[in-house]
C-alpha cells in the first residue's frame, strides 16, 4: 500500500466523494445538528471515530464473515463502537450529550457509516479502510463545521455557542457588532436546507472552475517545445 494510493483515499472521502456534497447520504443528522459549530463538529468527530474504527475491523475479519450474514455482523460491529461512544459522550461530556440526544446512537444505522463498511472496508484491508473511514468522516466533520458556523454566525453573529459544554470556563466569540439583531431563519429547518444548497453549488462551481483550468492546460502541456 502506496502513500499516493492512501492520499487518492483521503482525497476522495475529504471532497471528491464527499458524503454530504456529492453523495448526499446522513443529510437528516447533517441538517439536524449542524445550528451551531460546536454540536456539527462533535457529531462529525464522533461518526469519523466509528467509520475509522469499523472499516478496519470489518477489513480484518472480512475473509472469516459468511456472505450471506455479512450486513447483520457489520451492524453489530458498528453498534458496539457507537454504544462505547455513546457512554463516554454521558460519562464525560453530558451536558453535550443531552444536546446532541438520539443523533449519537443514530450513528449505527446512519448510512454513511454502513455504505463504507459495505463498499470499501469489506474488499479491501485494514489500514486502507481505515483511512478511507476516517476520511469519509473527516469530509462530514469540515462539512458540518462550515454549515454549523455559517447558521450560528448569520442567526445569532456569535461562533462556538455551547463552548463551555466542552471547555467550562471557555465563552462564545461574538463576530458581528452587538448591535447585530440576528436572522433566525438560519438557524431554523429551512435554513439548513438554505445553507447545504449553497455550500453544493460552492463545490459545484470550484469543481467546474477546475476541469475548465486542467482542459486549457493540457493542449499546452502536449504541444512540443519549440526548438
Amino acid at each position: 500500500m502506496n502513500l499516493k494510493h492512501l492520499r487518492e483515499i483521503a482525497h476522495a472521502g475529504i471532497w471528491k466523494s464527499n458524503t454530504g456534497l456529492v453523495q448526499l447520504l446522513g443529510l437528516c443528522p447533517i441538517l439536524a445538528v449542524s445550528t451551531n459549530l460546536i454540536n456539527g463538529i462533535s457529531l462529525g468527530l464522533a461518526t469519523a471515530v466509528v467509520m475509522a474504527i469499523s472499516g478496519a475491523v470489518v477489513a480484518a475479519l472480512r475473509t472469516l464473515i459468511p456472505y450471506e450474514i455479512r450486513i447483520p455482523v457489520f451492524i453489530l460491529i458498528i453498534a458496539a463502537l457507537v454504544t462505547v461512544l455513546d457512554l463516554a459522550f454521558n460519562a464525560y461530556l453530558h451536558s453535550l450529550y443531552l444536546v446532541l440526544g438520539i443523533f449519537v446512537p443514530l450513528i449505527v444505522t446512519n448510512c454513511i457509516v454502513l455504505a463504507r463498511v459495505e463498499a470499501f472496508a469489506a474488499k479491501n484491508g485494514p489500514l486502507s479502510s481505515a483511512v478511507d473511514g476516517f476520511a469519509m468522516g473527516a469530509g462530514l466533520v469540515w462539512l458540518l463545521a462550515l454549515l454549523g458556523g455559517m447558521r450560528e454566525l448569520i442567526g445569532t453573529g456569535h461562533l462556538l455557542n455551547g463552548i463551555d459544554m466542552i471547555i467550562p470556563s471557555a465563552q462564545p466569540l461574538r463576530v458581528l457588532p452587538e448591535a447585530y439583531p440576528g436572522f433566525l431563519v438560519a438557524i431554523l429547518p429551512p435554513g439548513a436546507f438554505i445553507s447545504l444548497a449553497c455550500l453544493i453549488a460552492g463545490k459545484s462551481w470550484l469543481d467546474a472552475r477546475a476541469a475548465k483550468r486542467a482542459a486549457q492546460a493540457r493542449p499546452a502541456a502536449e504541444q512540443p517545445a519549440s526548438a
